[in-house]
């Protein structure tokens, strides 16, 4: 596996993220995508929405707006209790989440064999998780094991505190009259405020849940890690709708789903697990990450969570509105149960790169030479294919292109005519381009064309009205490799 910095040289270079704002220094923990990440990006997200919304005939989507009324925010809890315990490091002037150093602490003595003190001190952390002053039982911690800094190496600490994570806006003609607003620190909410709506206009019955991919903010003052940690980013979320009683069968059965989306995506399943919640939140009454092994480390993409009514329950408060489920089976009126699973794009893409990123030795001809292959799943890849002709004369331009443009009415493909072969095939490899096909003589004797497979290297010739049809056939066979 690559190393974050590969990952991240890689990324710009070939065009797939870019910094924010570069020519102006970059903005911190922003990151725009460019031509490849785009691609990457939008096949990602529909292949969610296909997962989702499309194979179920009880989701329906939702596309709700950044800015929302703020009592939104005081009814969900986000303006009293969404917040991080922070902590400075004196020498370095840096600054960390005081949880992330203490479960960092925990696996280090997990990997010296240290179980029973790693036992002892996660035992602590959770019953810190759980105080009331949460912040200073995280700062005893730190102090009694004599955590030092990642960075610095120094045991310098200042007090731990409590970070609020929303962004705030005003709006209004006038300073005077401008109305404090949020930027939305996560799309659910959008969701349970309309739920009546959706349920009545969608014509669902509980069970039912609504999808939603959209923009979240939120101003993380540790944001580090490339994408997998920004202040704007994007999530695929749904809220399950059940009834009381029904959550925990909901809650199995979406888990064992979303595992699997991962796994369909080619991700290597032994770089997948599931992390139980340390602490559960105010609304929560289940709750379980998915994590990867990334090269800084397992860390959370996805969560699945029982909300319990609480979102719906606050919301109906707060508005003073009623909302109430009617089961007509049943004749029963109830506020439904929420199971959710939230999902962070741009950290999926991350973890899609990272997962196939391989340097590997490859043999050409009598020559041994190093190649540098991302082996996306060929649904999620920036190009399926790529078109050459072998060379710039002789009709195989033309001939390459007709092949081109027939692939275009299906796939997004790329063509290239520029270098001996070979390198526009390590050009495609490090993009992560699956099928090369490549326009020599016999296309223009026979009308056949020779498809490269990225991963295996070997060559097939079949006919050139057939290459839709394959790659439709290959990408539906296709397994992950090595």
């Amino acid at each position: 596996m690559a190393d974050l910095d590969t990952l991240v040289s890689l990324s710009k270079r070939r065009g797939f993220i870019f910094p924010s704002s570069e020519i102006y220094g970059g903005l911190g923990a922003v990151y725009d995508y460019g031509p490849l990440g785009v691609e990457l990006k939008r096949n990602v997200r529909e292949r969610w929405w296909n997962a989702m919304v499309r194979e179920h005939d009880n989701v329906v989507g939702l596309d709700a707006a950044v800015l929302m009324h703020p009592t939104t925010w005081k009814a969900s809890g986000h303006v009293d209790a969404f917040s991080d315990p922070l902590i400075d490091d004196k020498a370095s002037g840096r600054r960390y989440r005081a949880d992330q150093l203490v479960e960092g602490a925990i696996d280090k003595l997990e990997k010296k064999g240290r179980t029973d003190n790693a036992d002892a001190l996660r035992q602590r952390y959770v019953a810190a998780l759980n105080a009331d002053d949460a912040a200073a039982a995280l700062g005893e911690i730190i102090q009694d094991e004599e955590i030092k800094s990642p960075d610095s190496g120094a045991f310098d600490w200042t007090e731990v505190r409590q970070f609020n994570l929303m962004f705030e806006t005003a709006t209004g003609a006038l300073a005077e009259e401008a109305s404090k607003l949020y930027l939305r620190p996560e799309t659910a909410q959008g969701i349970f405020v309309h739920f009546k709506d959706v349920a009545e206009t969608a014509r669902q019955q509980v069970p039912f849940g609504i999808a939603q991919v959209g923009k979240a903010f939120r101003n993380e003052i540790v944001a580090r890690q490339f994408i997998f940690r920004m202040r704007e980013f994007e999530q695929m979320e749904m809220q399950y709708f059940v009834k009381p009683g029904d959550q925990m069968e909901a809650y199995a059965e979406w888990s064992e789903k979303r595992m699997a989306w991962h796994v369909a995506n080619g991700i290597r399943p032994e770089k997948l697990r599931w992390h139980e919640h340390e602490k559960l939140a105010h609304y929560a009454d289940a709750a379980q990450d998915v994590q990867y092994e990334f090269p800084f480390g397992w860390n959370e993409i996805e969560g699945v969570h029982s909300r319990t009514d609480f979102d719906l329950s606050r919301h109906q408060e707060f508005s003073g509105k009623k909302l109430e489920y009617f089961d007509p089976q049943t004749q029963e009126r109830y506020v439904p149960f929420v199971v959710e699973t939230s999902v962070g794009l741009d950290r999926t893409i991350l973890m899609v790169l990272a997962d196939a990123y391989r340097e590997e030795e490859v043999t050409n001809g009598d020559k041994a030479e190093s190649r540098t292959v991302l082996k996306f799943h060929p649904a999620l890849a920036p190009f399926t294919a790529a078109v050459f002709p072998l060379v710039k004369k002789g009709g195989m331009p033309e001939a390459a292109h007709k092949v081109e443009a027939d692939l275009r009415r299906q796939f997004n493909v790329t063509y290239d005519e520029k270098g001996a072969v070979g390198r526009r095939y390590r050009r495609q490899d490090e993009i992560g381009t699956p099928f090369a096909i490549t326009i020599d003589g016999d296309t223009l004797e026979n009308g056949t064309v020779t498809v490269r497979d990225r991963d295996s290297m070997e060559q097939e010739t079949i006919p050139a009205e057939n290459v839709r049809r394959y790659l439709e056939d290959q990408i539906d066979a296709w397994t992950p490799g090595a």
